[in-house]
């Protein structure tokens, strides 16, 4: 298994944020299933990714791996606000780095409540960051 991918495991178990922070590459790419543009760069990823570390958590599994070098497909599902999500994650490493995270998430009722959460937990960062 690459060293990123298990690095992510452990960190998806631990919800260790600082390990996240230093996992991500600073050039990296992140892929909403919510927002249109791609989100560049290692602060604005590890905003998302820690957010959604928050929102997911619930019963959260990965039930399914597709690796090849240094790519992986992770299926996982979850629960989120009662409604039941089906997603996968799609992410590429460099140097044990995720270079890009995709995520892509159903059906539609999912969506809305991932979308939904997702962007009190943003806010709530926000607000925390800026305190700081």
């Amino acid at each position: 298994m690459n060293k990123g991918l298990a690095q992510w495991h452990e960190i998806m178990r631990s919800s260790d944020t600082k390990a996240l922070f230093d996992l991500i590459h600073p050039d990296c790419v992140f892929w909403s299933p919510v927002v249109h543009t791609p989100q560049v760069g290692r602060d604005i990823t590890f905003a998302y990714l820690s957010a959604a570390t928050d929102v997911l958590s619930e019963g959260f599994e990965y039930t399914r791996e597709i690796i090849s070098g240094d790519h992986a497909v992770l299926e996982f599902t979850t629960t989120v606000d009662g409604i039941f999500v089906n997603g996968v994650d799609i992410i590429t490493f460099s140097d044990n780095k995720i270079l890009e995270f995709k995520v892509m998430v159903r059906p539609l009722k999912a969506i809305n409540a991932v979308h939904g959460q997702m962007g009190e937990m943003l806010e709530k960062l926000k607000a925390a960051s800026a305190t700081h």
